[in-house]
């Protein structure tokens, strides 16, 4: 009663060009927080209350003739077939209308393609199921999953989904824009159709794979402003969120530089108790592996295998990290995952309950690494390093793809 009670008063305030009904119901355009969202917002209203006076006219005329002209007050139908004068006023008419509301959809169709004079660019790439972003005047990289309270709930029935905050809207690395700056867009994707919509943008863009969409805005005030993909884009499409924050030039200078150091920075190779093994296995399980194999490690028959009882799991621990980091058709490849996330998963995936498995090992951070290895991500190598390297648990190139091979 109290739901209706409120869709009741924001249908009348709408009515009344009050209100945009933000109640529990959204059944007006959002204004959204940038320079198109308002544009397309006054647009949206013109050509609806355009469409509400030619829907009084007409419809009040009609019913208006219906009922003074009705038989049982003696009236009889009048016998014509045409009427040139109407039939010209009926034309110009409408065509005056059309020319009216086309001028100003046509400029705002122009503006949401102004993607020149940008001040920055942001690549957006959509994967199943995740956005990676690529901040291409800074160097910021970084992929956008599903936050890790949200992909339990709706995977776990035990697990309330009113009990999560923002469930299902939610990131575990959100999009970092500065407010009043001008930022170009280019879309793509990696495998199939994705579109980005984030609605206090007021727009939203298709990523398609083997094109570049662009798209531009520019954010008035700081916030959290949250979307998701609009695109059926496979079984886990609904769990594709996108939360970007808007903040001060000064804030967003010093997040850029603490994420470029972040970036920067070597695996941490120094020995990890298991506790924080399986912790951060089960962080990047729930990123990378949950849609395919499940939060039990079931698998889905006849699709993906399962990794509970899995003898390629439980086996030889080398020829797993070669098989995870070489990939399958159906599997990416793995090979850019840092060392000390890669162990984590290993040794999650080998010793989870949650999975079936108990081999009873750990997996460090040392062992996921090759010589080579060495020369790209450690060159000042720290004391974590050296000890890794002096202690042998660091394999020859050759052995790693020899495992790869026989995986």
């Amino acid at each position: 009663m109290k739901k209706t009670k409120q869709l009741l008063a924001c249908l009348v305030l709408m009515a009344f060009g009050l209100g945009t009904a933000h109640a529990d119901y959204t059944l007006n355009l959002m204004q959204g927080v940038t320079q198109l969202s308002h544009e397309l917002y006054d647009l949206h209203m013109l050509i609806l209350w355009v469409c509400v006076f030619i829907g009084i006219v007409v419809f009040g005329t009609m019913f208006y003739s219906i009922f003074h002209h009705r038989k049982s007050k003696g009236h009889k139908a009048e016998q014509f077939h045409e009427n040139t004068t109407v039939e010209i006023i009926w034309t110009i008419i409408p065509t005056l209308i059309l020319v009216g509301m086309a001028i100003p959809a046509t400029k705002a169709v122009i503006d949401l393609d102004k993607v020149q004079e940008s001040e920055m660019s942001i690549k957006v790439t959509g994967k199943q199921w995740y956005w990676e972003y690529e901040y291409l005047d800074s160097g910021v990289r970084f992929e956008s999953h599903l936050d890790e309270a949200s992909e339990k709930a709706h995977r776990v029935s035990t697990i309330d989904p009113r009990t999560v905050a923002n469930y299902l809207l939610n990131v575990d690395r959100p999009l970092v824009v500065p407010v009043k700056k001008k930022i170009r867009f280019l879309f793509t994707a990696a495998d199939v159709i994705h579109s980005w919509w984030v609605p206090d943008l007021g727009w939203k863009k298709d990523a398609n794979p083997g094109f570049v969409n662009e798209a531009w805005t520019s954010v008035d005030k700081p916030g959290i402003y949250r979307g998701q993909c609009t695109e059926l884009c496979g079984r886990d499409h609904g769990f594709m969120p996108i939360v970007v924050i808007a903040m001060e030039q000064d804030q967003y200078d010093a997040w850029v530089k603490t994420t470029l150091e972040k970036q920067k920075q070597a695996p941490d190779l120094s020995k990890q108790s298991r506790s924080l093994l399986l912790a951060k296995g089960e962080s990047v399980y729930l990123k990378n592996c949950v849609a395919c194999h499940q939060i039990d490690g079931k698998g889905i028959s006849g699709w993906y295998p399962a990794l509970r009882g899995s003898a390629k799991v439980t086996g030889d621990v080398d020829q797993l990290v070669g098989f995870v980091q070489a990939g399958t058709s159906k599997m990416p490849q793995f090979k850019k995952l840092p060392a000390d996330e890669l162990a984590g998963l290993i040794t999650y995936i080998r010793n989870s309950s949650d999975l079936g498995n108990d081999v009873k090992d750990e997996f460090q951070p040392c062992q996921a690494l090759t010589l080579d290895d060495f020369d790209d991500l450690f060159p000042d190598i720290d004391d974590a390093a050296q000890q890794c390297k002096e202690k042998g648990e660091v394999k020859p190139v050759k052995d790693v793809a020899e495992n790869k091979a026989g995986a």
